[in-house]
């Protein structure tokens, strides 16, 4: 039976033992702490990165796009280790050079099958779709059907977040200075989601608590059928559990393997800081919870 590698990034915020039980290779961003810079996971871990960040005087950490180079270094090495084909589901080009370095390097195996999944998102909005393109390749589907079901997904894949400030979105270069100034404004507290490739502030709310309320409503309006909680070392494991427990509430039928918790990752946190909370979600096929190009 022929066989499917899958590869991720390290934006997709997948846990390692998640990562390594789905058979999913993970490809480094890198990561730049002043004069610093590490590889996300291999180099860094994630509590080391919010260590760092949460150092007093740390700076704002910046990220690169994994080289060409290194895609295709993992591409041969997937091959060699008796891969037929590649599924490589990725950050959206928009918000990274991730693809575009993975074009590169696919056009270097002209011979090799490789198909690359643009999910126009990032986190668990990409890995997500990854998770779901390992479990077909275990199910022995081919390459392409695999890349061609997972595309077929990705509008019922959404993702909404409560943050504490949109100034690292603003620094990073994700968000304009006219949406971070009124994201700041009054000390309210912006809800995050991802548009057409896009960070895009939803809606404020007055404070932290009504915030992450609001996110628990946004996602209860959908019937969730995979469910992926994310949050930042600031939060205590009471908040953590009260956000899990009123989406469990909120999402009556949804078993709990469908439901992972786990920290934002070193490739996504330089962009949306400490003190988040949030989910991203897979709802039922066909829901189409947002429209993709």
């Amino acid at each position: 039976m022929p066989s499917t590698a899958v590869i991720t990034d390290s934006t997709a915020d997948l846990m390692p033992d998640q990562a390594a039980a789905a058979g999913i290779r993970v490809v480094p961003l890198v990561v730049t702490f002043g004069a610093e810079s590490f590889q996300v996971g291999v180099d860094l871990s994630t509590q080391q990165f919010w260590d760092r960040l949460l150092a007093p005087g740390a700076p704002i950490p910046s990220t690169a796009a994994p080289s060409p180079g290194t895609f295709k270094t993992l591409f041969e090495d997937c091959f060699a280790a008796g891969a037929d084909a590649i599924v490589c589901a990725l950050i959206g080009a928009e918000l990274s050079g991730t693809f575009g370095s993975a074009t590169v390097a696919a056009s270097m195996l002209p011979e090799r099958e490789i198909h690359l999944i643009d999910t126009r998102s990032t986190s668990m909005s990409t890995g997500l779709p990854a998770l779901m393109a390992a479990e077909l390749a275990a199910s022995g589907v081919p390459a392409g059907e695999i890349a061609e079901r997972v595309r077929a997904r990705l509008p019922d894949v959404d993702l909404y977040v409560a943050v504490d400030t949109l100034e690292y979105l603003r620094k990073g270069g994700r968000l304009s200075a006219a949406q971070s100034v009124v994201g700041n404004i009054l000390s309210v507290k912006p809800l995050i989601t991802v548009r057409d490739g896009q960070v895009v502030m939803t809606e404020r709310q007055r404070s932290r608590a009504k915030a992450r309320a609001r996110v628990v409503e946004l996602i209860a309006a959908h019937p969730v059928e995979r469910l992926a909680i994310v949050h930042t070392p600031t939060s205590t494991a009471e908040e953590v559990q009260a956000f899990r427990d009123a989406l469990v509430a909120a999402l009556p039928g949804l078993p709990a393997s469908a439901i992972t918790v786990g920290l934002l990752g070193a490739s996504t946190g330089p962009h949306l800081g400490p003190d988040l909370m949030g989910a991203c979600f897979l709802a039922r096929p066909g829901s189409h919870v947002h429209a993709t190009a």
